[in-house]
């Protein structure tokens, strides 16, 4: 064969190459022909599974479904429950979170509707028009947000700390705002104790309940002397005051033997008097309170700080248990020729001129201890405060003084 000329066979000169040269040549020609024919035929076979899957693979627009194999049919399920449940979880968080969005959205189209029913359709109103509404539901929005109370609470730069909160004497302390009914400050709130001669609001809010005349005479018989404690009293046996009177001192300077005539001056006796103070105290919600005389001297009329609370909630709605509890001081004539008496206020607050309290009680036994509730104005605003148990004599009215101090520091 000429040089220069390749044979069909792709073989080289022998005068140019070596034999195994050319051998290897041959070999690399043959690697790369086998190479090049398993490429197509991959590729054929490729085209050839995508066009029997797309045969086999029913079209959406079609009715026919094609059978899918159980497991991936469970595969799928479990998936899509999935994420019907992350969905919902979110749809549930985000009403959650925003029900303040989701009222406004309600109320802005129902006033929308509103104003639609007012207005035919296509009819625009003038820019005036809608400026005026857009000023005056501006000016409702702020006034509202001004009339909502902000939530009180005592201050620690007012000296309200866990210390000083620990420097409290008595035993069971509860104070509340009875504008929004907030709670303070409590300590043993729920403790049922002995309340002493605080049991004389109860008997003053039923001797009114009554509705008897003020102005009849009462006398003070044996029978109103104190046979519990053996305590003494001013007012002698066989003394005459008027219903009036007997409620004014046993209010403000806590006379035993008054209390004890007003209770027994009742349509069903003593017993009656003492069953609707019961009675009462179930209706106004005191669950832990009991009454067994109305003086207070039995260690028996127990109560809680929180019942007695509400205990001034309702007395404080009496116009004359506010001013007799609040009077510094009294004089009245038990007639029978005996000289007149006089009788002060028996809290060291009231007679110290403190004019924010509008109401108030003490008492004292030695089971009970020493004990105040008060009503108290702060800054316009009424709030209860209740010390029972304090061992000192000025251990209460020292516990209400701190009180008062966080009150009106706090609360402006």
């Amino acid at each position: 064969m000429p040089y220069g000329r390749r044979s069909p066979s792709f073989e080289f000169p022998a005068c140019r190459f070596p034999a195994w040269l050319r051998c290897f040549a041959a070999i690399g020609l043959l690697w790369l022909n086998v190479g090049a024919s398993f490429g197509a035929a991959h590729e054929s076979a490729r085209h050839s599974s995508a066009r029997v899957s797309r045969q086999a693979v029913p079209s959406t627009k079609h009715t026919s479904k094609a059978k899918i194999h159980p497991s991936n049919k469970a595969k799928k399920s479990t998936a899509g429950n999935a994420r019907r449940r992350v969905a919902h979880k979110r749809k549930q968080l985000t009403a959650a979170e925003l029900p303040m969005h989701a009222s406004q959205h309600a109320t802005k189209h129902r006033k929308q509707a509103a104003r639609n029913a007012r207005e035919p359709r296509g009819v625009r109103r003038p820019a005036a028009v809608t400026a005026q509404r857009n000023a005056t539901s501006t000016a409702a929005s702020r006034t509202a947000a001004r009339a909502s109370p902000r939530s009180p609470h005592l201050l620690a730069r007012c000296g309200y700390t866990p210390r000083s909160r620990a420097l409290l004497r008595a035993k069971a302390v509860y104070v509340v705002d009875e504008r929004t009914h907030t709670v303070l400050t409590e300590k043993q709130a729920d403790r049922v104790m002995p309340i002493a001669s605080v049991s004389k609001l109860m008997t003053a809010v039923v001797s009114l309940d009554t509705k008897r005349a003020l102005n009849a005479p009462l006398d003070v018989t044996v029978q109103d002397q104190d046979f519990d404690k053996f305590t003494g009293s001013r007012l002698s046996v066989g003394s005459r005051l008027s219903r009036h009177d007997m409620l004014h001192i046993a209010l403000m300077s806590s006379e035993n033997r008054a209390a004890a005539a007003l209770s027994r001056d009742y349509a069903g006796g003593r017993p009656g008097f003492v069953a609707a103070m019961n009675a009462k105290a179930r209706a106004l919600g005191m669950r832990h309170t009991s009454f067994v005389n109305g003086t207070g001297l039995s260690p028996h009329n127990v109560s809680t700080a929180r019942d007695l609370s509400r205990l001034v909630a309702a007395a404080s709605r009496y116009p004359l248990i506010r001013a007799y509890s609040t009077d510094r001081a009294q004089v009245v004539l038990p007639g029978g020729g005996r000289a007149r008496l006089s009788y002060v206020n028996s809290n060291a607050l009231v007679r110290g001129g403190d004019r924010s309290i509008v109401l108030q009680k003490t008492g004292f036994i030695n089971e009970a201890g020493h004990c105040v509730v008060v009503r108290m104005r702060v800054h316009g605003r009424p709030v209860d405060i209740v010390v029972l148990g304090a061992p000192g004599s000025r251990d209460h009215i020292a516990d209400v003084e701190r009180i008062s101090r966080w009150l009106h520091c706090s609360l402006r």
